[in-house]
Parts: structure tokens; sequence; C-alpha cells
């Protein structure tokens, strides 16, 4: 006989929220400066709720602007940590998806827990950005849309990057705000063409922190920018050392300076770009306009990194305290010129990621490997030269899609 299958929503989750937020809220308005304007006109219906991805502590400011339990899409990184990701589903219940992948089996989640009359989170980037600008929005987010037939709620977080960069470690003193922008009645997302739901999702959700709007105070200001930052505008690519408030080309030896306004200043010589957007931008162009399909005799760029393979929603198998990376234009060698040398042929592989600030999952022959460097460690290299390799293998060379 066909076992029953239980109910996504449970009724302590009701008790067990208010209770996480009683604890989170005060710890992230000391933390990050945040703001959280409740919405008020939440009334008892479930939402999709759509946020711009800025810190790791977005989950919890959506959860203060909006009333009882909220189920989140979250990586498979989450529910491979054995007993804590355990205690993490029995408490909130997020829903998993394999990150960079059509999950099947979330798109479904998703729609049994409408039905129960869950309210949903979503993250359209699936990536916290790395310059202050929104990323790149999956278009697929119009279809679970319009599959759920729930009302759309738009969340704003403002002030994300300048407190708390994706690339740093350090939290500095500045506002955040996060706010409910815009309501998408059902009716109104029926009645709208997908291009349409589409732009108004990356309306909504753009939010551009390349201006110098106001302080971020801190200490160690550029520390690990070299984690987002891997193209010199005089030599190219190469590896890139922070340190204070200077992040420094191993290369060529210019020197920037990242100050508490969110700006760059060249030290001793004019730096081309005011913000790290526009170096990003600059970067991505930078990646786009090369043909990895030819960059297959010298490694573009090495690094050594810890190993481990990925048991998805189980936990972690340690294979390496350290193997080193040799970057190609069409595959990622390991431990190359020893005996144990591999190679992972972007051609076969499915997904590059960046996980958290610098960890990177590859998806390769049915299995999930995780490489965690030392802090200074970039792991969005590979996962930009991937993507350019994946475009230009498709013909699609004018994509500037890099992964992120």
């Amino acid at each position: 006989m066909k076992k029953k299958k239980q109910p996504w929503m449970k009724r302590r989750h009701r008790i067990i929220v208010p209770i996480l937020k009683l604890v989170v809220g005060p710890l992230s308005r000391i933390r990050y400066g945040i703001r959280v304007e409740k919405f008020r006109n939440q009334g008892k219906r479930p939402y999709l709720i759509l946020y711009n991805h800025q810190t790791a502590f977005d989950q919890f400011f959506v959860a203060m602007a909006f009333k009882g339990p909220v189920y989140y899409l979250a990586s498979e990184d989450l529910f491979s940590k054995g007993w804590v990701s355990s205690l993490i589903r029995w408490l909130v219940a997020p829903i998993p998806i394999k990150k960079q992948t059509t999950d099947a089996k979330a798109v479904m989640t998703c729609m049994r827990v409408a039905k129960e009359g869950g309210t949903i989170a979503i993250a359209p980037e699936g990536n916290r950005t790395y310059s202050g600008r929104t990323e790149y929005i999956n278009p697929a987010i119009v279809s679970l849309a319009r599959h759920l037939k729930l009302p759309v709620a738009f969340l704003r977080i403002e002030g994300g990057y300048g407190v708390h960069p994706r690339w740093s470690d350090k939290v500095r003193r500045g506002k955040m705000r996060a706010y409910v922008s815009r309501v998408l009645e059902t009716e109104e997302l029926a009645a709208m063409s997908a291009d349409d739901f589409y732009q108004a999702v990356c309306r909504e959700l753009y939010v551009d922190e390349a201006v110098a709007d106001a302080k971020f105070a801190g200490k160690n200001q550029a520390e690990y920018l070299e984690r987002a930052m891997y193209v010199c505008p005089d030599c190219g690519i190469a590896p890139h050392e922070s340190r204070g408030d200077i992040i420094t080309c191993k290369s060529c030896g210019r020197q920037v300076r990242y100050l508490p306004t969110k700006e760059l200043e060249g030290v001793g010589a004019k730096f081309p770009f005011r913000f790290v957007a526009d170096w990003y931008e600059y970067q991505k162009d930078f990646v786009n306009k090369l043909d990895t399909l030819a960059m297959t005799e010298a490694p573009v760029a090495t690094d050594t990194a810890a190993l481990s393979e990925v048991m998805v929603y189980k936990n972690k198998k340690h294979l390496a305290d350290s193997v080193s990376l040799s970057l190609y234009g069409d595959r990622l060698v390991l431990d190359e010129g020893k005996e144990g040398e591999w190679a992972i042929p972007f051609a076969d592989a499915s997904a590059f990621t960046v996980l958290g600030r610098n960890k990177l999952n590859i998806y390769y022959d049915d299995k999930v490997y995780q490489f965690k460097g030392d802090p200074h460690f970039n792991a969005l290299k590979y996962v930009n030269f991937f993507y350019r390799f994946k475009n230009l293998e498709r013909g699609d060379g004018e994509s500037d899609f890099l992964g992120l």
C-alpha cells in the first residue's frame, strides 16, 4: 500500500517561526542596521515573495516583513550538513533546489506548498550580488509564478552591499532598508505577457548601489575583494591580494583603495573605475571577448583548495585537504603533473557555481564536487570561464551570461 504523503507545512512552524523572529529581529537590527517595513496589507492569504539578494541574512529580513511561516527556496548546500540540515528542515522546512540546474522536484515542491496555503520566498537571482547591482534573473521565474497562481509580493532590500559586500567577511556600520515595493494580484499576472512579467520582476528587484549615497564605516574595507576581482585593467587576468583598505594586483603592482563611500581610489595613479560595479562590468566584458576554446595550452590561473564530494541532501565526504587547480579555457585540471592528475572537461560538466563568499561547486559525472580554498580564493573566475566556454560551444558567443 502506497504511503500517504505528509503535508509540507507543519503546525509547529506557526509556533517556531514567531519565536525565531524574537531572536533574529533584534540581532538583525543590531548587526546590519536594517529597518524592515512590515507588510501591513498581507491579510491571511499566501504569497509568492520575490526578493533581491544582497546579504547572508536576507531570508530573515523577509521573515521580519511578513506574518507567519515563509517557505524559502534554498540551495542543496544547506541540506548537505548532516544533523544541522536535519534540524533546519525540522524547524522551518526550506524547499531544496539544486543551484544552476533545472530542478523539476523543487518546482513540484513549490506547487505542493502553494496548494497547502503556504507563502513561498524566492531570490530569482539565485546568487548574492558581488558588485552591488542586482545580478542576472533567470526567466524561468515567469513559468513558476504562473503555475503557483499566487499573488506576487516584491521585497526590495537596499543598502546590503554597503553594509556587507558578498566578497567581505566584515560587516560595516551603515543603514539598510527592506520593504514591499509592489504586489501583483493573480488577475494582473494572468493578464500580463511572459515578457511583461519578466520585465516587471527585473524592474522591481533591480538595485544599483554603485552610488556614493552614504558612508559605511569599518576596518579593512578592501579585505578579500580579490574573491570578486581577478582582471587588472593594466595586465589582464592576474592574482590580486588585499590588505586593510587596499587591493593590489600581484602581477603589475597596481594598488586601489576601497573607501567607506563604496568608491574606489587609485593609489599613486588614477584608477579607471569609480565603483566595484564598474570594475566588475569591465571584468565581465573582458572575459566575454576571450576565445576560451583556444586557451588550452597553458593554465589561465592556478590555485589550491580542499576537495569534498557533496552527497546531495545528506552530507559532505572529505576527499583531500589540498589539491592544485589549473584553469584552462576548456577544462579544469586537478593535481596537474602529479600521479593523481585528473581533468574536468567543461564540455562534460553540467554546471559550475559559487556558494557563499568563495566556495566552488562543480556538477560533473553525476556528482557534485566542492572546492574550498583559503580566504583569498577566487571561485568566480572558474564559473565565468565555464559559462564563457558553454556560450561559445553553443555558438552563442554574443551571450554575456557568465554564471551570475
